[in-house]
């Protein structure tokens, strides 16, 4: 099946599941949409069931079970077991707060294969600040001991920008400390709330680079200690990463009102129509949704990426940050050192605020 010159379709490997929206934490750089879905709009345990079902049979492997906090589904424990049911590997995404030692044991007897458990800095006191949520810290480490303590596969996220970022060294060895087989040092990436919070988010470029170097010499000397997967942040990189690995091409998201996105930042492109679970199969609107067809394949590109060699490499980089810097979601990524709107960016990585932050909530 060919769709906008993009070939053969590929098969879906991967599904983050977006239970809810309903979280504890504020964090001011959460990827969730400004708009956030109340309780009322959540799909029922019946349909997030089916939508495994229908995600095995169209080949995803993994199911990134996530929110907001997915802890706030009172049927949680119920969703997993559906997720184990249909065949999928399951990951919790979770910020530990909300989740009991009696809820994750009964997590573990449904078959959670991994537990991922995000922390938002080594020092309780600015821990607890970023998040917005008192206390928050202290919960982090006791669930983290009992998920080691079940002996489940424990990986430790960590968000970074200018607050956290001269703290990897001591963020890597608290993951450590905690018993995380696997650490991620994600930077901030600017939609949703960061794009919000930006300039109070942003760190310098020679923070960057310095954070950089340490993540390399961290790779060095904890090599076969722990895995450390690391991103920089798009407005110091000099091309873009590939959106989502590709627009439409192998993920999906399902938010918790049942609309099925290519990216979790999908719906701030205006003019896109997005399908749902509850009138569509996933087959069908991973095949046919005029959303996931949208920005498939090379034809809808302009130059300068028409014509870039890395145009199937990395897919003219995000849509979502296309549209925010530019009002053009067709248009190069502007963090791309190629693209005619390069200079804006450079413009924003520059600007600097003390301001305090606008803590996402409900």
């Amino acid at each position: 099946m060919t769709q906008n010159g993009a070939g053969n379709l590929h098969k879906p490997l991967g599904l983050l599941a977006e239970l809810t929206h309903r979280c504890p934490l504020g964090c001011p750089y959460c990827s969730n949409p400004l708009a956030l879905e109340p309780r009322a709009h959540e799909l029922d345990t019946a349909t997030w069931a089916r939508v495994f079902r229908e995600a095995a049979s169209l080949g995803v492997l993994q199911v990134h079970l996530s929110g907001g906090e997915p802890g706030a589904r009172r049927d949680l424990v119920e969703i997993t077991t559906a997720a184990r049911d249909a065949g999928l590997y399951t990951n919790l995404i979770t910020s530990a707060v909300g989740i009991t030692n009696k809820t994750l044991a009964a997590l573990a007897d449904a078959g959670l294969d991994h537990v991922q458990i995000s922390i938002q800095d080594s020092e309780e006191k600015s821990a607890d600040h970023i998040a917005g949520y008192e206390g928050a810290y202290a919960k982090k480490r006791s669930l983290a001991a009992e998920v080691v303590r079940l002996k489940m596969p424990l990986t430790v996220n960590a968000v970074i920008h200018r607050a956290n970022i001269e703290r990897i060294s001591e963020l890597v060895d608290l993951a450590l400390a905690l018993g995380a087989s696997r650490v991620e040092i994600a930077h901030a990436q600017y939609y949703g709330w960061a794009l919000k919070n930006r300039a109070t988010l942003m760190p310098t470029r020679e923070q960057v680079q310095q954070a950089a170097n340490v993540v390399e010499d961290l790779r060095r000397r904890l090599h076969g200690k722990i895995v450390i997967d690391a991103v920089i942040p798009d407005y110091y990189a000099r091309f873009p990463k590939p959106c989502v690995g590709g627009w439409g091409h192998r993920s999906l998201n399902v938010a918790p009102d049942g609309l099925v996105l290519p990216c979790h930042a999908a719906q701030s492109i205006p003019g896109l129509e997005f399908w749902s679970v509850r009138e569509h199969s996933l087959t069908d609107i991973w095949e046919n949704s005029p959303a996931f067809n949208a920005f498939r394949g090379t034809a809808w590109m302009q130059e300068p990426c028409a014509s870039c060699p890395r145009r199937d490499e990395d897919f003219g980089g995000c849509r979502c940050q296309a549209y925010a810097l530019t009002g053009d979601a067709a248009a190069t990524d502007p963090v791309c050192h190629l693209s005619p709107n390069h200079a804006r960016v450079e413009t924003l990585a520059a600007e600097r605020d003390t301001a305090p932050y606008d803590y996402r909530r409900m």
